[in-house]
């Protein structure tokens, strides 16, 4: 460690003049730089993190996935799996398409660049290892920093996202004393107690739900009940962003959405559900190219279900598929999966934690990812967890303005933090100490002595 912190004093190489912040996540890349001295980006770009083929064998890469105009029977190549970067080929090839081409729209030098990156809790160090190893060796970045992407939520003002009345300029101080993070994407969900910036390890609790299992779900559902839509995922996933809801009274959903017996039709059903019925206008490829929700037009159904051909539109009608498909972060035992759900899972996190905690943790759980966006899905949160807490506790759950790109904001404001400098590892320290300082440096976090 002294050699490292000498390198940087006497001699070393000056200081990178910008900063590359990614969110690797298994569906989506949230990239962005932030200068010495400037404000980070507002937004970040959102890159898809994946290769693709269309059915007319055409490849797309990343970004260029927006140039495709027909997404039936589409095939993915996912680099990300459970979270965790497994095929560095394929992300090599993302990253380098976005980042390092010539004609990348992010271009990037690596020598004079440090490279923040937001990995999910609880990696395993051979893969953390080898993501270190690429980093230095590969692309060749002057400095480096691998951290837990939860924990990057901390450098928000979180009382900013609950609306909680302070007087005028008072300051922020990053990073957050305490919060409780829950982040629902793609692969997964994990909830993650963070004190002072540092994530409670021991605390960390994962559910094996995320956006491409309730995907994958709505898409059996769909085609036992509709059309055969396992060659769509993508069409069915755009169906799961647009329709679906998180249900506050689930089994009164689920009266007003049943059929009735053998031959009977229930009024509900018939018209509509009170409201929960949906059509749901699937894309031709043609002149529409994505799927378009409406609402439930009774008399077309019913000349429908006589055979008459009331529409060249291909149209789902969507009734339970909405709210039954986001239950399963709730209930992952209703497919078989042999985990609580996401109320009980915050209350295992809590229950390894001392008592004096839990106050400060249950008023501040921040919940972001792809799945925070369903309706209801706070909502019910707060429901479910004001139902297992003492009753002395406080719940409050609040969500960012866009969820999705809550980690890399976060991220954003650690670059600037005097944290950064003191975290991140420089190309030259990684050649002198090697890749097991580097990766104990990073497992111990802030709390390392630098």
């Amino acid at each position: 460690m002294a050699g490292g912190a000498k390198s940087r004093s006497s001699g070393g190489p000056a200081p990178p003049s910008k900063t590359l912040v990614l969110d690797n996540g298994g569906s989506t890349i949230k990239a962005g730089f932030v200068a010495a001295g400037d404000n980070a980006d507002k937004k970040p770009r959102v890159i898809p993190n994946c290769l693709a083929r269309d059915r007319h064998k055409k490849t797309y890469v990343a970004s260029e996935l927006d140039k495709c105009k027909d997404f039936s029977e589409i095939d993915f190549r996912r680099p990300v799996e459970k979270g965790f970067i497994v095929n560095w080929e394929a992300q090599k090839e993302i990253w380098d398409r976005e980042f390092f081409y010539d004609k990348a729209l992010q271009k990037c030098d690596p020598a004079s660049t440090r490279l923040v990156l937001a990995e999910q809790p609880n990696s395993l160090p051979a893969l953390q290892s080898h993501c270190d190893q690429i980093v230095f060796e590969e692309f060749g970045f002057a400095s480096y920093y691998r951290g837990v992407g939860p924990a990057f939520n901390a450098y928000h003002d979180i009382q900013g996202i609950f609306r909680t009345p302070r007087a005028p300029n008072t300051p922020v101080n990053f990073p957050a004393e305490i919060i409780l993070l829950i982040d629902s994407g793609f692969s997964h969900t994990t909830v993650t107690p963070i004190l002072q910036g540092r994530p409670l390890h021991q605390a960390i609790r994962r559910l094996d739900v995320g956006g491409k299992l309730l995907t994958n779900y709505l898409t059996r559902l769909i085609s036992v009940r509709h059309f055969d839509m396992r060659s769509e995922p993508y069409i069915v996933n755009e169906m799961k962003e647009t329709a679906c809801y998180v249900s506050l009274d689930f089994k009164g959903d689920l009266e007003k959405t049943w059929k009735g017996t053998r031959g009977e039709r229930r009024q509900d059903y018939l018209t509509g559900s009170a409201g929960i019925a949906k059509d749901y206008v699937l894309p031709d490829s043609h002149t529409r190219f994505h799927g378009v929700v409406r609402d439930y037009e009774p008399s077309v159904s019913a000349r429908a279900r006589k055979g008459v051909v009331v529409s060249t539109e291909d149209i789902l009608t969507l009734r339970n598929e909405r709210f039954v498909v986001p239950e399963l972060l709730f209930h992952p035992s209703d497919i078989g999966i042999r985990q609580p759900g996401l109320a009980a899972l915050v209350m295992q996190s809590l229950s390894v934690l001392p008592e004096g905690l839990w106050p400060g943790l249950l008023a501040n759980i921040v919940v972001v990812g792809g799945n925070a966006l369903f309706d209801g899905f706070v909502q019910r949160l707060q429901t479910e967890l004001l139902e297992l807490v003492p009753d002395a506790c406080t719940v409050r759950v609040a969500r960012p303005e866009d969820p999705i790109v809550s980690t890399w904001l976060g991220a954003t404001n650690f670059a600037k933090h005097v944290h950064a400098d003191r975290l991140a590892v420089t190309k030259q320290e990684y050649e002198e100490n090697g890749a097991g300082w580097v990766a104990r440096k990073f497992a111990a976090g802030l709390g390392v002595d630098t």
